[in-house]
């Protein structure tokens, strides 16, 4: 059956339901599923006197992960929701244990459900539009990517810039090698400011080696999913075409523009494809299955794309999705997806689903991949604005296989190593991993990936998206729906 519930760019399926009335007691009710992305969330109802006390909030979160949980053995019970100022802070007690076994870092948490609507239907979001890597050891900070229809891009700011130092005005300007000495990564995140419209920056900006001034208000925008300048587009490889598609999230909006770029692959007679998920935290479960459905034209409805499961008491909840081609679905003989510590989620379903039926005409190019083989549904509580996001489920392909904590590299037949090459554009046939893309493509060689843990040690406990051996996409500690979504977003 084709299921079409919503699953998050933390790889999160999308459930809602009212939860109950105030009190420890309280009880989460039976999720409901929904399409695709949610509708907007009515506004709040007044709430009762004391129900969204931290402590009602609390017990709310605690019996949503009791009913839940897909690891209920691992859960902290000896956790005292008195000790903890916030849902948060006590979520993040109650599942240290399978955090530290690297199954639920920091994938269970509490946030708006407005915002994260907004975010999931069209990219709703506020801020500057770029996306921030920090070389932490060398003290840098750089810019990944820029946003259309954002201030960055606005201002001048793009790929390969660097940020030199961030100031409320000229002449409060703070290096950021000061910054980082001082308070490290999450000092760049604090000058920064929060994602709130309004907000105005000077930053100190270096391209080639030229620094300059600029200032930059934040603004609301919704950020696209496929890039208009290079999102999609055929590269030529010799005499052969070759179909890219750089996928920055999984949200609704990704909908209509990955069937236009799939339908010009498919008129020009594409074979071969590089999809780009470098950045990519992941998204709605729906947008996965489309998707995996575009390279699907030579599949069938009785081949399994992914199956999710729950803990043994909710398996009636289970489901099972089947191939759909589409209109615009190609058959492809080969596909390179690119991917780093920042891929995650939703992007690592589609691989790990594509995986049993190319073996090794399928390649994992760039870095190993972030490792979460499991998703979130979320239970609402509407009068208080609080959504629960807890990890409730796990993704296997069509080999049963989904045990993939440490990223994809050690279970799929060909990696190739390659760098994440920010002196060219996205979307370049020389930039580094695009062109190592093209070279699997063509059957050259190349250095497997290294299949240890994709954050490392100590960072694989945290929500670190590293990209490289020196770089790292910044999250702040208290990120937005977004900045959860889209690795490095500011």
């Amino acid at each position: 059956m084709r299921h079409i519930i919503g699953l998050l760019a933390s790889s999160s399926l999308l459930l809602t339901a009212c939860g109950g009335g105030g009190g420890s007691g309280s009880q989460a009710a039976s999720p409901a599923p929904i399409a695709s992305a949610p509708a907007p969330a009515p506004a709040p109802t007044p709430a009762a006197s004391g129900t969204c006390s931290l402590t009602n909030r609390q017990g709310f979160a605690r019996d949503v992960l009791n009913e839940w949980y897909l690891f209920p053995e691992l859960l902290v019970t000896t956790a005292n929701p008195a000790s903890f100022t916030t849902v948060q802070s006590y979520l993040d007690a109650l599942t240290a244990t399978a955090r530290a076994q690297r199954r639920d870092r920091f994938f269970t948490f509490i946030t708006s459900i407005a915002e994260e609507n907004a975010f999931l239907s069209s990219g709703s979001n506020a801020g500057i539009g770029i996306r921030l890597a920090i070389d932490t050891p060398a003290r840098r900070a750089l810019i990944s990517e820029s946003f259309e229809g954002a201030p960055g891009l606005a201002a001048g700011i793009d790929r390969g810039d660097e940020i030199l130092a961030i100031g409320t005005s000229s002449t409060t300007l703070r290096t950021v090698t000061d910054i980082i000495a001082a308070e490290g990564s999450a000092g760049v995140s604090n000058a920064l400011g929060p994602s709130t419209a309004g907000i105005s920056r000077v930053l100190r900006v270096s391209r080639g080696g030229v620094p300059r001034e600029v200032s930059v208000t934040k603004a609301d925008f919704n950020l696209p999913a496929v890039s208009s300048r290079y999102g999609a587009r055929i590269l030529q490889d010799g005499n052969r075409q070759i179909g890219y598609l750089n996928l920055r999230t999984f949200i609704s909006s990704a909908d209509s523009p990955m069937r236009d770029a799939f339908r010009s692959f498919r008129a020009a007679g594409v074979t071969e494809f590089i999809i780009d998920f470098r950045y990519n935290g992941g998204g709605l479960v729906s947008t996965a299955e489309l998707l995996g459905d575009l390279l699907g034209g030579n599949r069938t409805s009785s081949e399994l794309f992914s199956a999710l499961r729950f803990r043994p008491e909710k398996a009636s909840r289970n489901e099972s999705t089947f191939f759909m081609p589409r209109a615009e679905s190609v058959s492809p003989v080969k596909i390179a997806f690119i991917g780093t510590g920042a891929t995650a989620s939703a992007s690592e379903l589609v691989i790990n689903s594509l995986a049993p039926f190319y073996n090794r005409n399928l390649a994992l190019v760039g870095a190993n991949t972030f490792g979460k083989p499991v998703g979130q549904i979320a239970l609402d509580r509407s009068a208080c604005d609080d959504r629960v996001r807890v990890v409730a489920f796990s993704s296997v392909n069509s080999r049963g296989a989904g045990d993939y904590f440490t990223g994809l590299a050690s279970t799929l037949d060909v990696t190739c190593q390659a760098a994440d090459d920010l002196t060219r554009p996205l979307g370049d046939p020389q930039e580094a991993s695009i062109r190592g893309a093209l070279d699997f493509l063509a059957g050259r060689s190349c250095t497997a990936i290294s299949a240890s843990a994709s954050s490392g040690t100590a960072a694989g406990q945290s929500q670190r998206a590293m990209i490289g051996a020196d770089r790292e996409l910044l999250i702040p500690a208290v990120p937005s729906p977004a900045q959860r979504e889209v690795p490095g977003l500011f």
